[in-house]
């Protein structure tokens, strides 16, 4: 078997799963408790004055 169309079957299966679950992850990290007044925080770091 090709190197490449052993990587093309990884990738059309495992990959799209892989990827599915870390964007899941992502947008659970987002949306948890608390993280609206971190971000708030981040927001004002380049508005604060030295």
């Amino acid at each position: 078997m090709e190197t490449y169309t052993a990587m093309r079957q990884f990738a059309d299966s495992w990959g799209l799963v892989f990827l599915f679950v870390v964007f899941v992850g992502v947008v659970l990290f987002l949306f948890r408790p608390g993280a609206k007044a971190a971000a708030e925080r981040a927001a004002q770091i380049p508005l604060k004055e030295d």
